[in-house]
């Protein structure tokens, strides 16, 4: 019946339409033009976007002219998400009409969504100067001041439009949200609570509130929070989730349990309530359904080395001693420096009567918590080999403000972020059929000269993984240690032997070995570059398992769709000091310029990392990996356009996964 009548409908609108069309043009144009817009803006109304283009196409073919046209049908593409489409019709009603307020304003807002804050920025501008009197304009800045970080400005708009406007809920709440922060509690528990004030019915406004409460410890507050959003809205996941933490914090767990299974009611794939949830059930003794749920966690997150540090723990409490062993050795493969693996493995290991092995694991460990000790200020280290720290606290979502993805514990896949293509180093790698992207394209006589003094055959200038077996990359190993006991060490052999290291990532004696070779040779470019990597994949190794936080999106602009992402960024000092020696004792490396913008990137100097990919570029015009991480910079700087240009070189010069990004990116554009 509903069909019948839509398709009715759209007949006899047509006949209309065709009707209109055959009067008089001289004495019925204004007529028949306003009839068009009539039924234009009725079918938007109806949402009815597709009907509205048609009717508003023949509108622009009747009068071409009429600005008012294309920004009628610049918002129902923008409706169907079309947002390339209704910017053009924005410009173009712009271009008709250059005072056309509206325009500027929905632009703007248009090409937030698109990630070019800076060009829907000077939009608003426009719009606000041409009328300074109306609130909108101010809200929607807000927002898109917010999503790019630049929180003070946005305050400043939040309060101007509140001055016009104070019974808009969601303007306390996003301006609460940058006082939050900008680490100023106070005002945002204020706003949080006009929030609330304003609209009872607004789950979000409760749990901003709650989180902050329970942040501060103050539980019973937190608490009631949740329970107000959960009764403004039931399947509000983030209030189920919160309050099982609140929970367990005040010892409830038969009711966070409760919580946390309503959480994966809602979604069955979220790995980090899965983790805090085996926890929970861990700590009520519940072992087998704990040890399920770490299963569970592995499966999503394979590569989280404290899923099977905590998982073993639970396999040694049922007896299952080999079982546990396993899981720690997973652990210690995942991260050799784990002091607290090794000793927890080496008592498991005199339980099954290997005194040897147990007596390897605690020598390990001790000289894994003397290193720790002499190295208190690097917390990305020292973590993992301080004896004291405990594993089994519940993970919580991170209201910060800027981030919409999730911790790699907390996703399905490994990571959601878009990933950097890995840094160039001199590493193993056996001949196989599969061409390289952009080492083959670029020669240097300096690099190749260098790897003929090494005289390894197997040594190889690349951005890939060693396909030399792990067993066999141990062996070397054990020979290039004994090598260098039974003669004076030459930084050739030290040099491999840091690549062998690196390898079976033995990262703190890697970058020993290395600084060995650089002492007897401090002038080789690719001494610095190697050592620089090593310390790099140390920090991306550990960054990898770190997973206290998860983080959320915030929704406040009109469509819903506004969202920003941010990483937890880790000191690349020493790795970056590295590379500029080597790029003062070799300017026209590319690959220390490229493995320098990527440690830019990581530390969250954008401008600086693009800068770097530029002239990698410049030295080598077919740097297709370049190219690719460039493209992703920019589109992280929401120079969306400019990124997906570079994407598409990279991809015409070899790399596939240029084009998923594409269509990623075009997805969104429409």
């Amino acid at each position: 019946m509903g069909q019948v009548s839509r398709k009715l409908k759209k007949y006899i609108l047509g006949i209309a339409l065709g009707i209109a069309l055959m009067c008089e043009k001289e004495s019925s144009a204004q007529y028949n033009r306003e009839y068009f817009f009539w039924v234009g803006r009725s079918c938007m109304m109806n949402n009815d976007y597709q009907e509205a283009i048609r009717t508003l196409n023949t509108l622009l073919r009747f009068d071409e002219d009429a600005f008012e046209g294309y920004f009628l049908r610049g918002i129902a593409k923008y409706n169907l998400d079309d947002l390339l489409g209704a910017e053009a019709d924005f410009t173009t009603a712009i271009e008709k009409n250059p005072v056309f307020t509206t325009a500027f304003t929905y632009r703007a807002i248009t090409r937030s969504r698109l990630g070019n804050y800076d060009d829907a920025l000077s939009d608003f501008a426009e719009a606000i100067e041409l009328r300074p009197d109306l609130p909108n304009a101010y809200y929607s800045r807000g927002v898109t001041r917010l999503l790019n970080q630049q929180f003070r400005e946005a305050i400043d708009d939040f309060d101007k439009f509140i001055r016009q406007e104070n019974k808009v809920s969601d303007a306390y709440l996003n301006r609460g949200v940058c006082y939050l922060y900008l680490k100023d509690t106070t005002q945002a528990y204020a706003d949080f609570e006009t929030a609330i004030r304003t609209n009872r019915e607004n789950p979000m406004s409760y749990n901003r509130r709650g989180e902050l409460e329970m942040k501060q410890q103050r539980y019973k507050e937190a608490e009631a929070d949740f329970d107000m959003a959960i009764r403004c809205d039931s399947n509000y996941l983030l209030s189920y989730f919160n309050r099982a933490i609140v929970y367990s914090n005040t010892n409830r767990p038969m009711q966070s349990l409760a919580d946390f299974d309503r959480v994966l009611q809602l979604d069955s794939t979220n790995s980090l309530t899965y983790f805090n949830r085996a926890i929970v059930r861990s700590q009520i003794g519940d072992y087998n359904r704990a040890l399920e749920d770490y299963d569970k966690v592995a499966f999503y997150s394979p590569e989280n080395v404290l899923v099977y540090y905590n998982r073993a723990g639970i396999q040694a409490q049922l007896g299952n001693i080999e079982s546990a062993v396993e899981d720690y050795s997973k652990a210690i493969e995942l991260y050799p420096d784990f002091a607290n693996a090794y000793l927890n493995r080496s008592r498991l290991r005199y339980l099954l009567k290997d005194e040897s092995g147990s007596r390897r694991d605690r020598d390990i460990a001790q000289r894994k918590i003397a290193e720790y000790k002499t190295r208190l200020s690097d917390s990305t280290y020292s973590i993992y080999a301080d004896t004291t720290h405990r594993f089994d606290r519940l993970l919580s979502f991170d209201a910060n403000v800027a981030g919409s993805t999730f911790g790699r514990i907390a996703s399905k896949s490994a990571d959601n972020r878009l990933a950097l293509l890995p840094l160039f180093r001199f590493t193993l790698r056996t001949p196989d059929s599969l061409s390289t992207v952009t080492a083959g394209r670029y020669h240097s006589q300096r690099e190749a000269d260098f790897r003929r003094r090494i005289d390894n055959r197997y040594l190889t200038l690349t951005a890939r993984e060693s396909n030399v077996p792990a067993d066999s990359l141990v062996m070397l190993d054990k020979r290039y240690a004994r090598e260098l006991m039974a003669e004076p060490a030459s930084w050739e052999l030290l040099f491999q032997r840091g690549i062998t290291q690196t390898l079976i990532k033995q990262y703190t004696n890697a970058v020993g070995t290395f600084t060995s070779a650089i002492d007897q040779y401090p002038a080789n470019p690719f001494l610095y570059l190697n050592r620089s990597t090593t310390r790099a994949e140390m920090i991306d190794f550990i960054s990898s398992i770190d997973n206290s936080y998860q983080r959320i999106t915030i929704e406040s602009d009109p469509a819903k769709r506004l969202q920003n992402s941010q990483s937890r960024t880790y000191n690349y000092d020493e790795a970056i000091a590295d590379l500029n020696k080597a790029a003062k004792l070799y300017p026209d490396f590319p690959y220390t310029y490229y493995n320098r913008a990527n440690l830019m990137a990581l530390s969250g100097k954008l401008p600086e990392a693009y800068n770097d990919y530029t002239k990698a570029i410049e030295l080598n015009p077919a740097f297709a990996e370049a190219y690719y991480n460039r493209g992703l910079v920019q589109i992280f700087m929401k120079d969306t356009r400019k990124g997906c240009l570079d994407m598409s070189k990279a991809g015409e010069l070899g790399i596939p996964e240029a084009y998923e990004i594409l269509k990623q990116y075009t997805a969104l554009d429409r």
